[in-house]
């Protein structure tokens, strides 16, 4: 039922609407990546470069808001000193730099 109004604004519109649909499309496509995609991508890259190369002795906070200093670092899992005397481990996606260490690498 809608066939022949489709048809009928095609014809209208010199054939072009399906050019110019694409057109948009890819533009849409574009802007997102920019404004969503990208920025999402730089931060995983900044997050996976701090945890390769956190080292003994390194100020960290857990994603539970938890802060602590690392003691020692395996593949895939962290220990943590949480207090004097207290160490968890804690898998290494849960690490975080603190906030003032994030602030002074983003004015860099």
């Amino acid at each position: 039922m809608n066939t022949p109004l489709f048809i009928l604004l095609q014809s209208a519109a010199g054939g072009q609407g399906g050019s110019s649909m694409l057109i948009w499309l890819i533009l849409i496509f574009v802007v997102m990546w920019l404004l969503m995609i990208r920025p999402q991508q730089k931060q995983a890259k900044k997050e996976r470069e701090f945890r390769e190369n956190l080292k003994k002795g390194d100020r960290v906070s857990f994603s539970g808001g938890i802060y602590g200093k690392v003691h020692e670092i395996a593949e895939h899992t962290i220990d943590v000193e949480i207090a004097n005397g207290v160490i968890v481990t804690v898998e290494k996606s849960m690490v975080q730099p603190l906030p003032e260490q994030s602030n002074q690498q983003a004015k860099k």
